[in-house]
Parts: C-alpha cells; sequence; structure tokens
C-alpha cells in the first residue's frame, strides 16, 4: 500500500508541475496578448483556470501525502500512545466523512440517478472556447479523492509522515 501511494504521489507530483506550467503559460499568453496586441484570445483564460483546478486538486493530495494538511487534534509529542492513535483514528474519520460524499456524488445524483452524477453531467457539457468535454476537469475531483484514500490507508500501513520517494528527492 505503501508503494502504490508513493507512486500515486509521482504521478500528482508530474500532474501538478505540468499543469502549473500550463497554467504560467497561459497567463503569460493572456497578459502578452492583452497589453501588447489588445487582443487576448478567449482560450487561455478557460485554459488557465481548468489548469489551476488540476494542479490545485492533485497539490492538495501531495500535501495530504507530507501531511501539511492542516491535522486537527495533532499533538507533536503525545505524552500516551493512545492518545496518539485515537487522534489518528479522529483525523481518518474526518477525512472519511469529508471525502466520502464527494466520491459518491461524483458518480452519483439525487435518488441516487447516475445520469444526474457529477461526472455523467460533465460528459455531456462541453467547455466554450476550449471545444472539450469538461468531464475533462471535472474527473480531477474524485481522482484526488482516490489519491488521498490511498495515501490514508498507506498512513495507517505504517507510511511515516512526508516519507517515500516523493519526500526525498526533488528530481522525480
Amino acid at each position: 500500500m505503501i508503494a502504490a501511494s508513493d507512486a500515486i504521489d509521482r504521478v500528482a507530483r508530474a500532474l501538478t508541475v505540468t499543469f502549473l506550467c500550463v497554467l504560467v503559460v497561459a497567463v503569460m499568453i493572456q497578459v502578452v496578448a492583452r497589453y501588447a496586441f489588445a487582443s487576448p484570445p478567449a482560450w487561455t483564460e478557460e485554459l488557465a483556470r481548468y489548469a489551476m483546478i488540476w494542479a490545485g486538486l492533485m497539490g492538495a493530495t501531495m500535501s495530504f501525502k507530507r501531511r501539511f494538511d492542516p491535522a486537527m487534534f495533532q499533538n507533536p509529542r503525545p505524552r500516551l500512545a493512545a492518545l496518539a492513535i485515537g487522534a489518528a483514528v479522529l483525523q481518518s474519520v474526518v477525512v472519511l466523512v469529508y471525502l466520502l460524499p464527494i466520491l459518491w456524488h461524483s458518480v452519483y445524483g439525487p435518488g441516487m440517478n447516475f445520469e444526474r452524477g457529477f461526472l455523467l453531467r460533465h460528459a455531456r457539457m462541453t467547455a466554450s472556447t476550449l471545444e472539450v468535454p469538461t468531464l475533462v476537469v471535472a474527473i480531477a475531483v474524485p481522482l484526488m479523492v482516490v489519491f488521498i484514500l490511498v495515501h490514508l490507508a498507506a498512513r495507517w500501513c505504517g507510511d511515516p509522515a512526508g516519507s517515500g520517494p516523493s519526500a526525498h528527492d526533488a528530481d522525480g
């Protein structure tokens, strides 16, 4: 499980870096086109927005893996092992209570209607200027949830905070 978490973290890091680069390039094109040519292309704004969503969600998984997330009930030096275990259980419950409904509603809509789920609705929608299905962006939400759930399982399997290849090497 820890190896899967580390592999997922490498994928998330590659996606984050890629989408941050796309974001920067799109914004640079937008700025140059607006101030140098007074004619910014509409697609740059949409591309930057979608790249920001992907970079932010994948970055959130990296933050969770490294335990940079805002952990509640965290005691840096617990005096009793039971307190540490209790805090870890409570953190896990908070993560699950928050993420599992997001994953559920990614697939199912009101009344457990699959057709009204978040992903299927986006499969039928198209981005205004890029003319791609918005599913390309929407898929980042359940993917983020799955990545964090794998990282949570790895924590319970003994993955130390901020460990793994993703935390130790900057090269990949």
